[in-house]
């Protein structure tokens, strides 16, 4: 019974999870927001990375939708395709289906090799909260 009452909170305890994803964004006219990719920020997380390839990898600009739970963004890397990291400190609290606000990039059009991003969720009864990633071109 010990055994089993420690293995579960053992697993409630938060732990450092980071998850990857490829995306491959559309090309689209200047000006429109294009969907860079989509993940799911558990509580067991709080760092996600998306790997960005492809011909539509050239952004201005980038903004986050969160929906089904809250979720505060610490920072955000974005690794240029150059292999320069922009270190982008965001510390804004997102509502559910909120928006971050916009962030330029560095240097206007550039193309990304990769965005990570740190969050922390906001309760365990909130649920996970998917967040999409929007890029301007």
């Amino acid at each position: 019974m010990r055994i089993l009452l420690l293995s579960t909170l053992i697993g409630l305890l938060p732990t450092t999870v980071s998850a990857q994803q490829m995306s491959h964004p559309r090309q689209a006219p200047p000006g429109s927001w294009v969907i860079i990719g989509t993940t799911h920020a558990a509580h067991t997380a709080d760092h996600d990375g998306i790997v960005v390839e492809g011909r539509g990898d050239d952004f201005r600009a980038l903004k986050l939708k969160v929906t089904d739970a809250p979720l505060t963004l610490m920072k955000m890397v974005v690794t240029y395709d150059n292999g320069k990291p922009d270190n982008i400190e965001v510390r804004q609290n997102i509502a559910k289906g909120g928006e971050s606000r916009v962030i330029d990039l560095q240097g206007g059009k550039r193309s990304i090799r990769r965005i990570d991003f740190w969050y922390d969720t906001k309760g365990l009864l909130n649920g996970r909260a998917d967040v999409t990633i929007f890029g301007r071109k």
